[in-house]
């Protein structure tokens, strides 16, 4: 008797593996047909067996936000960007401790991380590769002034074992709805072709310029210069993501499967997921939406209130009444950090659960010895 999802224990997350393969067939077909490098940012799925779905499709290698990821990943890659500074030498060294199979490439804006990573370097006797990054309007990260990211360039070349490879930036200030971004598209835009000449003018030349998001990922190829691009959402997609049109609701794969756990208050059922399965990340990109998640093939009904194990859908709207121990499925406002609150994911096919998977990158993997 095959398994289905009214035998699993909730809350659960279940991907539809007919979506999961849309999404990364979609982006694979889009690199190719621009002639662009994909990188996906594993933080969405943290799974080697998705990355590994990725790599089967074309994709260069992936990037990683921490250690602990670019280690499990060094199982199934042997191209890993970490898009974080490699500031302190505990985080380079054990950057530098991956598999010396794997091309490792750092993303920074610092003079101290550049430091840290060439004696990280040194220590492993390893080569690193370097992106030094621009902030073009995130705010985050990046150094803001080109001449900064030159000077950094030149500084990288000056300290061997370290290798200049190219220029990074996020576009995550780009979280408009898609039909109105082109604003803020053209600003990037100019930006990049400022840079990319400064650059030129100086001798300094970056082979790779890698950029990219999710909300702006199909129109990656009308950036100047960019030969890379690292989404990470687009896997599994979500309700931020659709709500923005960066994709349709159709292609949402992950859900959180939650069960009606009481209706006993008008106007309202509450289900057991809560901020401990859905995260609390309100919005982002419209001021339309509230709530937290709301309900796959429902999508006016929200989860509009938390407690940690309680989640809270507002039925104000619909005439849908939906029963104590009845199972729905909830479309996450972010998916990421549902992936990161969970330790296996089920994977289905209609009602019937085909497989499952652990997150193995989640959480840091590191034991605090005293």
């Amino acid at each position: 008797m095959p398994l289905t999802i009214a035998d699993l224990e909730t809350p659960v997350p279940v991907v539809d593996l007919d979506r999961l393969a849309r999404n990364l067939d979609r982006a694979a077909a889009y690199a190719t047909a621009h002639d662009l490098a994909l990188r996906p940012h594993i933080k969405t799925h943290k799974a080697p067996r998705i990355a590994s779905k990725q790599l089967e499709r074309g994709a260069v290698g992936v990037t990683c936000a921490t250690p602990f990821e670019a280690e499990v990943m060094s199982t199934v890659c042997d191209d890993i960007l970490v898009a974080y500074p490699p500031v302190g030498m505990a985080r380079a060294n054990r950057l530098a401790s991956l598999p010396d199979t794997v091309k490792l490439t750092v993303a920074l804006d610092s003079l101290t991380a550049i430091d840290d990573a060439a004696a990280a370097g040194r220590n492993a006797d390893r080569p690193i590769s370097v992106y030094v990054e621009l902030d073009l309007g995130m705010h985050r990260v990046g150094v803001p002034r080109v001449e900064q990211a030159i000077a950094l360039a030149r500084a990288v070349c000056e300290r061997p074992p370290l290798e200049f490879a190219g220029i990074a930036f996020y576009p995550g200030h780009v979280r408009d709805a898609v039909g109105s971004q082109a604003a803020k598209l053209e600003q990037l835009d100019a930006a990049l072709r400022d840079t990319l000449q400064a650059f030129d003018r100086a001798g300094v030349h970056p082979t790779v310029v890698s950029g990219g998001s999710t909300p702006t990922m199909w129109n990656t190829h009308e950036l100047t210069g960019v030969t890379e691009f690292r989404p990470g959402t687009y896997v599994y997609n979500d309700r931020t993501t659709a709500a923005i049109g960066a994709c349709d609701w159709d292609d949402c794969a992950l859900t959180v499967l939650a069960t009606v756990v009481s209706t006993a208050v008008p106007g309202q059922a509450v289900i057991d997921a809560g901020t401990k399965a859905l995260g609390r990340e309100p919005m982002r990109g419209t001021d339309s939406a509230e709530g937290f998640g709301c309900v796959l093939g429902r999508h006016d009904v929200v989860v509009k209130g938390m407690s940690e194990e309680h989640g809270i859908l507002d039925l104000s709207s619909t005439d849908w009444h939906p029963q104590v121990g009845e199972k729905v499925r909830v479309i996450p406002n972010h998916v990421c950090i549902v992936v990161h609150l969970n330790d296996v994911i089920a994977g289905i096919r209609g009602d019937t659960v085909e497989t499952t998977w652990p997150v193995s990158a989640r959480g840091r993997g590191y034991v605090i010895e005293t």
